[in-house]
């Protein structure tokens, strides 16, 4: 049996730094909001609903806020609810997002209200969060502001014609406004994860063939842990990242590098 080396180690510290992150009470956006508690920083969840059990982790340490993101007056008042308070915002991280089971069809089966909605809230909310805390950003001459993609923005399948498209634009919006702010101290970035462990992929683990099945098509051989993204978005956030903006990082497993027309993996017996 091969000896097991050692794998390295890194820690964050966030002490005093102001962190928004919407979506923040389940799946990534709760271990993206916990990664930074642990690392000391001041952080408001921003979503339609606390976390569902008072006792999860995601409310210890952690300011909760009512926002829904399709609103303009929801996403201008967390803003200045943090503004009053801490006077700052450091980071933004934009991960609220749905996909209702009843978007998963070709774009003449969906309805315009379904397809509307996904539009306010997973695009227009991005881009209602970020313009409400550049002011403040500007201001101060830094901040960082990081959009949660999905693999589904650089390819795609069939079903999920609202979805894919809109993750791709939230990339589109990284690059953009890594351009338009990076004389301004603000980094952007997105982060397009591949299947990962969350309530909503659990919920249609079924549909995409089991759990076994959907890991097996990652050459990593399994999908990702939300702290695995946590981990991506602290390290994007940080100094060590100083000379990144206006990109993308894909947390897929190697779910993108993977040509459809390669062999697939053994499954594991």
């Amino acid at each position: 049996m091969p000896t097991k080396r050692p794998s390295g180690n890194v820690s964050f510290d966030n002490r005093d730094r102001v962190v928004i992150v919407t979506g923040g009470s389940m799946g990534i956006g709760e271990a993206i909001s916990q990664a930074f508690v642990r690392s000391r920083a001041h952080v408001y969840i921003a979503d339609v609903k606390p976390p569902s059990d008072e006792h999860s982790p995601a409310t210890h340490g952690v300011t909760y806020l009512n926002c829904d993101t399709a609103s303009e007056a929801n996403c201008k008042a967390v803003v200045k609810r943090v503004i009053d308070e801490q006077g700052a915002v450091d980071v933004l991280v934009n991960n609220a997002a749905i996909q209702p089971p009843e978007s998963y069809h070709p774009i003449d089966r969906i309805s315009s209200a379904v397809w509307q909605r996904m539009i306010d809230v997973n695009l227009c909310g991005y881009m209602r969060m970020a313009a409400a805390v550049l002011p403040f950003m500007k201001q101060q001459q830094s901040g960082v502001i990081i959009n949660l993609a999905s693999g589904q923005a650089h390819r795609t399948a069939r079903a999920v014609g609202v979805y894919g498209p809109i993750k791709s634009a939230n990339v589109m919006q990284a690059r953009q406004w890594g351009i338009e702010y990076a004389r301004e101290g603000i980094r952007v970035m997105s982060v397009s994860p591949g299947a990962i462990n969350t309530p909503m992929i659990q919920a249609s683990l079924a549909e995409q063939g089991g759990g076994e099945a959907l890991g097996n098509r990652h050459p990593i051989g399994r999908i990702g842990e939300p702290h695995e993204v946590a981990n991506a978005v602290l390290w994007l956030s940080s100094n060590a990242a100083s000379f990144i903006t206006a990109t993308d990082l894909e947390v897929d497993g190697g779910l993108g590098a993977l040509g459809s027309f390669a062999d697939p993996y053994p499954m594991p017996e």
